[in-house]
């Protein structure tokens, strides 16, 4: 959320003022970690072995390897150096989930120790305690190279292992460049990046889990280190690759699939899924740095409504507060603050206010979140003991210390009369943390975190091992201090920096991108790999933040945000206006086209949610997670693809790569046939199980390719203007025919929590083809929630007769049919009945 610029002119009003403050703190401090002169050690020399319950445990020297089975397909990986483990304690992996084992059976025989799972085999080789991992056909899935042992230098660490040819990477977040990190070097220390370009590294997120996806078969690992870590996948050699650390534990967990969507089931399974978001949240959000005035945001609200753009969400940026002090509202901008949130709630629009991670150092000023604070002891600290103070948008600042539950709960509480007043979400910016006036952009390393937290021994730490987990518990504050103010609804947080885990507590997006072609196309591999790395309710700032975008840029971005987790359209201070309606009518129409769109899928979207919140798969996908088998020698289509991706498990989003330029591009389908989403004509796919379908595209300025799935029924929903808004008619089902057709839908009231109290909907749908003949089934609804409808639509695409039999339960002639030949449809309305099986015949 910084802008160059802007952020020029107030550093130099704040430099003096920071100076005098800040007198204890140095980013030049010396580290103090233990043991800092130790030499290089290799765990290379095999000293005893003692087999355990659940794995075994190998000495090396004074250094212990501990590798456990914490499931059949999930092995841990432990060492010390100093012959002890380091304590067991995770920010990223659930307690129950840690300390989960299964008995193994021991495996050992003149060249290696081991053992055996129902899943895996483990062996450690007597010779040089190289470690690989295979299942129980043999086939290797992860394996240490020979000749390079595990590596201690100092306190930094680094493990390496074998890199197969046709091995490939995801994941580690929302890392910029392609979707397949193989080739690259990463390293993961949140900092924040305004305009961030393709090459940029470090950047916002730190999330130390990859998925590997070879000839079908995909393991994941998680590297359960907070450090500053770095993972090479074949940049330094083009046979290995290696992640380390600068300090901290070697801890990591290796997950089998074989397939990634297990693997998927088991990382969230580890680290949690993502909260159930409210409803609104899929809404279309409009914002900006910033709507500066009451007037201004009432004035937005009413065009949004008045040029009948479906939208639910407003955003106030830092500019809403009093000198941009979190907590504080100006006055003179805002005059009637509840009055105006109020008046927005009324309109169906909710309110998500920006509060950063810092607050104003402001002694005898009446500023009650520095003096409560200050009185319970809740800020970070120099080593000396005196408070750590950073320039940041208020000048001078504080920093909460999160790692400390008390603390949380002091944050949590701040929120009090935001929430009575009715704002809705919670913006956590800010929170790398970045700070300004520093080389580094963040605090000194050697600043000090007291960790009082549950699961972890009471003790302080620098820096240097609390930077990549200050977000998360950042937002962990905010996300549970909601929950305790409001205890039966469901909190919707917004964070920009977070670690593994992270999705226990807060959505995110990609940061402060740039209103350039280049950034639209980086949008998709960045939130794929948020997807594949726990966070699949993301997004990224449409039509950019850095920057104007020109005419069509905005109208494509919105277009594919239609098709994206969070749709929420922000820019910076100084750019243009970039609500839909900048531009013209002809452009407005097609973006308006779009989000309209997108409120008639939402009950596709939530469904897809709801999952999400149950077994950890996105909401958006790579290719290869729908299908991993898809080409003939079993690479990623993606690879093939690179801008495709599944939104939900049936439509495929084909966006031309380049999206700046003119020529006709080629789309990919998967194996199978697939429906043309906006004609409804059939895409009759190849023949072979493994052969994919190329469509040739030629680009236009209103259309999106969109493709849906054979096999598949997309519950879809009349439109509305907000989700605040009950539809008015059927529910649609739009029932594409193919092999496995079905589908779901899940419904509740989209604020509250009582969906775990058994307030919900969810049905299923399957439909049979035969010649001349097609069966849907409506399932019997599951839980006591009642739905907005009363009717079905049902449209039958792939059908091409003018005449049909509709036969409900069994009795005919109640249900009348008409065909649409130019999108190939078939429609028919019902009425809801609970349970119905629905025939429908070709008549002669």
């Amino acid at each position: 959320m910084i802008q160059h610029n802007f952020r020029l002119a107030i550093l130099a009003i704040l430099t003096s003022s920071l100076l005098a403050v800040a007198s204890h703190a140095s980013d030049a401090l010396p580290d103090d970690r233990p043991n800092r002169n130790r030499g290089p050690l290799a765990l290379n020399v095999f000293s005893g072995a003692m087999p355990m319950p659940n794995g075994i445990q190998v000495k090396s020297g004074s250094a212990i390897l501990e590798v456990v089975a914490v499931r059949d397909d999930v092995i841990r990986v432990r060492v010390g150096i100093d012959g002890k483990l380091p304590e067991d304690a995770s920010w990223a992996v659930l307690s129950r989930s840690r300390q989960n084992s299964t008995d193994t059976t021991v495996e050992n025989n003149s060249e290696s120790v081991g053992f055996r799972t129902h899943s895996l085999r483990v062996k450690i080789a007597r010779s040089d305690l190289r470690l690989s991992i295979a299942d129980l056909d043999g086939n290797i899935l992860q394996e240490d190279p020979v000749g390079w042992p595990v590596t201690f230098h100092s306190e930094e660490f680094r493990v390496y292992k074998k890199m197969p040819d046709d091995e490939h990477y995801f994941g580690l977040g929302d890392k910029v460049g392609p979707l397949d990190r193989r080739g690259h070097s990463f390293t993961l220390w949140n900092t924040d990046t305004f305009e961030f370009q393709e090459s940029t590294d470090p950047i916002y997120k730190s999330i130390p889990f990859f998925l590997t996806l070879r000839k079908g078969r995909s393991i994941g690992v998680l590297l359960d280190n907070t450090w500053c870590s770095n993972f090479d996948f074949g940049k330094a050699s083009v046979d290995k690759y290696s992640f380390g650390a600068d300090g901290g534990a070697i801890d990591y967990y290796i997950i089998y699939g074989p397939d990634p969507k297990r693997v998927l089931n088991t990382y969230a399974w580890l680290t949690g899924t993502p909260p159930l978001p409210p409803l609104w949240s899929f809404g279309y959000q409009q914002s900006r740095y910033s709507y500066e005035t009451e007037n201004r945001v009432r004035e937005i609200a009413m065009k949004l409504r008045t040029e009948k753009i479906p939208s639910d969400v407003l955003y106030l940026d830092i500019d809403y507060q009093q000198q941009n002090r979190p907590f504080t509202v100006d006055s003179q901008k805002f005059p009637h603050f509840s009055e105006m949130i109020r008046d927005l709630g009324q309109q169906h629009f909710h309110v998500v206010t920006i509060t950063d991670s810092h607050i104003a150092h402001a002694p005898d000023q009446n500023y009650s979140p520095y003096n409560t604070g200050l009185r319970g002891d809740h800020f970070v600290k120099n080593p000396d003991g005196s408070l750590y103070v950073g320039a940041v948008w208020p000048g001078p600042s504080v920093f909460p210390d999160f790692t400390r539950q008390s603390t949380r709960d002091w944050w949590g509480q701040l929120y009090g009369e935001f929430v009575s007043d009715g704002v809705a979400g919670f913006w956590n910016d800010m929170n790398e943390p970045s700070i300004f006036l520093t080389p580094t952009k963040t605090m000194p390393p050697q600043t000090r975190h007291r960790i009082d937290e549950a699961g972890f021994a009471k003790r302080t730490a620098t820096h240097l091992e609390i930077h990549n987990v200050y977000g998360m518990e950042n937002s962990r504050a905010t996300y549970e201090g909601l929950l305790k103010l409001t205890p039966n609804l469901r909190p919707f947080v917004l964070t920009r920096a977070t670690y593994a885990g992270g999705q226990r507590y807060a959505a995110t997006w990609t940061g402060d991108n740039s209103s350039t072609w280049n950034h639209l196309r980086l949008t998709t591999p960045m939130l794929l790999n948020l997807g594949l790395s726990g966070f699949g309710m993301s997004g990224a700032d449409v039509g950019g933040f850095a920057g104007t975008p020109q005419p069509e840029l905005l109208t494509k971005w919105i277009e594919l945000a239609t098709f994206q987790p969070i749709d929420r359209n922000h820019t910076a201070k100084g750019t243009g206006d970039q609500e839909p309606w900048v531009h013209g009518s002809e452009h407005e129409a097609i973006r308006r086209r779009y989000i309209e769109e997108r409120y008639q899928l939402l009950p596709y979207l939530y469904t897809t949610a709801e999952e999400m919140t149950r077994d950890g798969l996105p909401i958006v996908r790579p290719l290869f997670l729908e299908f991993p088998a898809a080409s003939e020698d079993n690479h990623p289509l993606d690879l093939d693809a690179p801008d495709e991706f599944l939104f939900g498990p049936s439509l495929l989003v084909a966006p031309f790569r380049f999206a700046d330029e003119l020529d006709s591009y080629d789309v990919i389908l998967p194996p199978g046939d697939w429906f043309d989403y906006w004609t409804g004509e059939r895409v009759t796919g190849a023949s072979k199980p493994h052969a994919v379908t190329r469509i040739k595209i030629q680009p236009q300025l209103d259309v999106l390719p969109i493709y849906a799935r054979a096999g598949s029924i997309i519950p879809m929903q009349p439109l509305t203007q907000s989700t605040g808004e009950v539809p008015q008619g059927p529910l649609t089902l739009r029932v594409y025919p193919g092999p496995n057709c079905g589908g779901g839908l899940y419904q509740d009231d989209g604020t509250t929590l009582n969906y775990q109290r058994g307030s919900y909907l969810r049905m299923n749908f399957s439909c049979e083809a035969a010649t001349g003949s097609l069966r849907v089934h409506i399932g019997a609804s599951e839980g006591s929630y009642h739905p907005w409808w009363k009717q079905y639509k049902i449209q039958v695409f792939g059908w091409d007769s003018s005449t049909a039999s509709v036969l409900l339960n069994g009795k005919s002639n109640i249900v009348k049919a008409s065909l649409d030949p130019e999108h190939h449809v078939l429609t028919f309305d019902m009425p809801e009945a609970g349970e119905a099986d629905v025939r429908i015949s070709l008549l002669p």
